[in-house]
């Protein structure tokens, strides 16, 4: 299975949070292949830098390689696809993380109930923040 995190999971994920289920910790363990994107990477970064994240861009950068994830980097392709999804989330982060798991395709995994909307690829885990 090939899974997306997005940046609420990929956070519980390396903080090894208990809001993150059992369930999608071993779903995570157990996909062949899993991503972070660099719009999660971007989001927290902005994130930190006013004040709504305490953490360290450098450790959220090794964080992901030492997970065994992989970098998916942001294509002007999925920038452009962003264009063709309907407004049920006005998020710039949320719609770019759409856009790339329907054009992998790509399982996301979310905790924003509103993202479900948008395509059976994406599954919600844990607390909602929609």
């Amino acid at each position: 299975m090939r899974i997306l995190l997005d940046t609420q999971v990929y956070l519980w994920y390396v903080a090894d949070s208990p809001r993150l289920p059992h369930a999608a910790r071993e779903q995570i363990s157990t996909s062949t292949e899993v991503y972070v994107s660099a719009a999660s990477i971007w989001e927290a970064c902005i994130k930190i830098g006013v004040g709504k994240l305490d953490a360290d861009p450098e450790d959220l950068l090794s964080g992901i390689e030492e997970s065994g994830f992989e970098e998916l980097p942001i294509t002007a392709q999925h920038a452009a696809a962003v264009a063709a999804l309907p407004l049920h989330h006005r998020d710039p982060f949320d719609r770019l993380l759409i856009a790339q798991a329907m054009a992998g395709p790509l399982k996301l995994l979310t905790s924003d109930l509103v993202l479900a909307k948008y395509t059976d690829l994406v599954e919600v885990v844990g607390a909602a923040r929609g």
